[in-house]
C-alpha cells in the first residue's frame, strides 16, 4: 500500500502548468521520503531548488541547521526506517519574478497529505516546521506565537508535537531575538528525538 502511494506521489504531475509558469520554468519532481515504520515525522513546507536538484529532503544549508537542532546525524536523519520527511508540497514550487520562494501549492496537501498521514500509524513525535505545516498539523498560524507555545502544544496529546521555525538562514535574526528557543526548546527537542530514535 505505502509503496504504491510513494509511486503515485512520485509520478504526480498535477502542477506541471503551474511550475512551467514560474520564473524557474521547471517540471515537477516530487521528493518522497517516508515509509510506514517511521517514528519521527519532519513536516516541512516544500523543497527548495537544491533539494529539487538532489532529490533528497533538506539536502541544503537548512538541513544542516535542522539536523543540529534535532541533535541528529545525517545518517539518522535519512533513515527511512525511522524518519519520515513529509512537506506540505512534495515539489519545489519555484520562484516568483523577484526571486522569492513561492508558497507550497495547497493542491498538493489536499491531494496527498491525508493519505500519507494514514500510512504512518507508528509516529511518536511530529516536528512541524514553519507556518504552512503548523496550519495543517496543529491548526495554528503565526510562527513566533506558535513556537512560543511549544510547551502547551507538547502537552496537547499524541503524537507528541514540537513546532519549529524554518531553519533557513533568513530566520537567523529571529533566533537572535528569541534566545529561549535555543536555551529552552532545543534541549527538550533533542531529548525527545533521542527517546524516539533509540526506544523500542
Amino acid at each position: 500500500m505505502t509503496a504504491n502511494l510513494c509511486d503515485e506521489i512520485g509520478a504526480c504531475r498535477l502542477c506541471t502548468a503551474r511550475f512551467a509558469a514560474t520564473a524557474t520554468g521547471h517540471a515537477p519532481r516530487p521528493v518522497v521520503w517516508f515509509r510506514p515504520g517511521a517514528r519521527l515525522l519532519i513536516a516541512g513546507q516544500a523543497p527548495g531548488l537544491r533539494v529539487h536538484e538532489a532529490g533528497r529532503p533538506f539536502a541544503d544549508a537548512s538541513g544542516v541547521r535542522l539536523r543540529d537542532w534535532l541533535g541528529m546525524t545525517e545518517a539518522e536523519f535519512y533513515d527511512l526506517g525511522r524518519v519520515a520527511v513529509v512537506p506540505m508540497a512534495f515539489c519545489f514550487p519555484g520562484y516568483d519574478a523577484k526571486g522569492a520562494d513561492l508558497p507550497p501549492p495547497a493542491l498538493c496537501a489536499r491531494t496527498w497529505h491525508g493519505r500519507v498521514m494514514a500510512a504512518l500509524p507508528g509516529l511518536r513525535l511530529r516536528v512541524p516546521v514553519g507556518g504552512h505545516a503548523f496550519a495543517w498539523h496543529i491548526g495554528a498560524r503565526g510562527v513566533t506565537e506558535t513556537v512560543a507555545r511549544w510547551r502547551d502544544i507538547m502537552a496537547a496529546g499524541a503524537p507528541l508535537t514540537i513546532p519549529l521555525p524554518h531553519p533557513s538562514w533568513r530566520n537567523t535574526a529571529w533566533l537572535g531575538r528569541h534566545p529561549w528557543f535555543e536555551a529552552e526548546l532545543l534541549p527538550v527537542l533533542r531529548a525527545e528525538v533521542r527517546r524516539v530514535m533509540e526506544g523500542p
